[in-house]
């Protein structure tokens, strides 16, 4: 149930503007994150490409996809994310999978013990 109200939400904050032009939202191949590490209270910024993982203490992060309104619209980008723990001996543990929105991060937040993650911005690699 859940994931379908994520899912339709999804699709209404990246939608098409209301006087019904169309307006597609740009895809890009960046996602950039934020991360705290509750123990350290250290902050950091996560340039995640698009289908490529990336480490952040014991998370691995892939960024599946990552969509961005176009400027003349209300701003919004969101990132579906697969994020697993892997702590070593042990098998990984899949900790979020989802849609992830930088303008409502409770919206779809990731529950961990240790890490916080949520989406700051898409923009194109350099």
């Amino acid at each position: 149930m859940m994931k379908k109200l994520l899912a339709a939400m999804a699709g209404l904050m990246l939608a098409a503007p209301a006087w019904g032009q169309q307006a597609p939202e740009l895809s890009l191949d960046m996602a950039v994150l934020g991360g705290l590490d509750k123990i350290t209270a250290r902050v950091v910024t996560i340039e995640a490409p698009v289908g490529q993982p990336v480490r952040f203490g014991t998370l691995e992060i892939v960024a599946r996809a990552c969509k961005k309104r176009r400027p003349e619209e209300n701003p919004e980008s969101a990132a579906f994310l697969d994020i697993w723990d892997i702590k070593q001996g042990q098998p990984a543990q899949g900790v979020f999978r989802g849609w992830m929105f930088a303008s409502s991060p409770a919206l779809s937040a990731m529950e961990h013990a240790v890490y916080d993650v949520w989406v700051l911005d898409c923009r194109k690699a350099s």
